[in-house]
């Protein structure tokens, strides 16, 4: 005989199961609300910097991880079928590795980003760099995750062993680029940031290292993308290294009747008077001229040299630099001849011409 009321009694163990539910995701926002704001205040009077990204961190998945916690514990509340809590258990338990997965790889990201600023590292900022330790730790919650699930992950080590030597054929491009990225990367002889120049022609500002290639940004606000392993074959100019300071020498023609002692004052005098005025022109190494051998055909040859804080910084210092030079030398009235040659014509003895 059975029980009138315990069909009333299972609905009543449903309507509690979904108030667990719903009351411990609003039991999580609650709590983070209150929990994460006390870990704000407290992370920010320590010096270190691991604890601050790793509240940042826990504070998106934390709902999931309570609602996770609620639903559990509302499938055992409600007394579901053994087939079904044995499913949702497993779902759960992706779930919550998952989730934690995501947050120590974007935790360990943020880590790094924030010591390369620290530090001054630009192998910090390399995608490359975040590639690899967001896949290092992808892997590692995968294993644990199928361990967790019971799957024995020997045979899939093995097969992966095994397999490996044909995905190595099958992707040899790919990964000779990969592994000439990381020489790239660990080498810091080419870095975010810098300015180069690459043999075939191609310069620019190194913007990005993948795993694939290297990405340049031109003067010309184009980007070029060389994949790594011709960029680790290729005779590279660094315009960065060791320091970004930059030698910039400006030509400078002047006629045969001008005093190359006033020039040199003059020369000197605009570019000095520039410092502060123009961007990105260096006060120190100071500028001076440099009178140059020989002669011209038409002129007398100076160069003015100044530093720049970067190669790139180059082309507008020059074109403010030359304004003012031609700007001194009309007020000085120091001319600047034109490329004209003088031809003498001799005559020759008993010629009527």
């Amino acid at each position: 005989m059975t029980n009138p009321n315990s069909g009333t009694e299972q609905w009543i163990f449903y309507i509690i199961a979904v108030a667990v539910f719903g009351g411990s995701i609003g039991l999580g926002y609650l709590i983070r609300y209150f929990l994460f704001a006390a870990l704000r205040k407290w992370t920010t009077r320590t010096t270190t910097i691991i604890d601050d990204v790793a509240v940042a961190a826990a504070r998106r998945p934390f709902i999931l991880w309570c609602a996770c916690g609620g639903f559990y514990a509302a499938t055992r509340i409600a007394l579901l079928p053994h087939e079904f809590t044995k499913v949702s258990d497993k779902t759960l338990l992706v779930l919550l590795i998952g989730s934690i997965t995501y947050s120590a790889a974007q935790t360990t990201i943020s880590i790094i980003r924030r010591v390369g600023v620290k530090r001054g590292s630009s192998i910090a900022f390399v995608g490359l760099t975040q590639t690899i330790v967001r896949i290092t730790i992808i892997v590692i919650g995968g294993l644990v995750l199928l361990n967790a699930l019971g799957i024995s992950i020997t045979p899939i080590i093995t097969a992966l062993g095994v397999g490996g030597l044909a995905v190595a054929l099958a992707l040899q491009d790919t990964l000779a680029n990969t592994f000439a990225g990381i020489y790239i990367t660990l080498s810091r002889h080419i870095r975010p940031g810098d300015y180069i120049r690459i043999e075939n022609g191609e310069e620019g500002i190194v913007t990005d290292i993948t795993w694939r290639a290297t990405t340049v940004r031109t003067i010309h606000n184009n980007i070029v993308i060389i994949p790594n392993s011709k960029l680790a074959q290729s005779v590279v100019t660094n315009y960065h290294l060791k320091e970004s300071k930059f030698r910039l020498d400006i030509p400078v023609g002047v006629s045969y009747e001008s005093d190359p002692e006033h020039i040199e004052k003059v020369l000197v005098e605009e570019a000095r008077n520039a410092i502060g005025k123009v961007e990105n022109l260096l006060a120190e190494p100071a500028p001076y001229v440099l009178f140059m051998p020989g002669y011209g055909d038409f002129s007398l040859n100076f160069t003015l040299v100044v530093h720049v804080r970067s190669f790139p910084d180059q082309f507008l210092v020059q074109h403010y630099l030359r304004k003012r030079i031609f700007a001194r030398f009309k007020k000085e009235g120091i001319e600047i001849p034109f490329p004209i040659q003088t031809v003498y014509l001799r005559q020759q003895p008993g010629s009527n011409h």
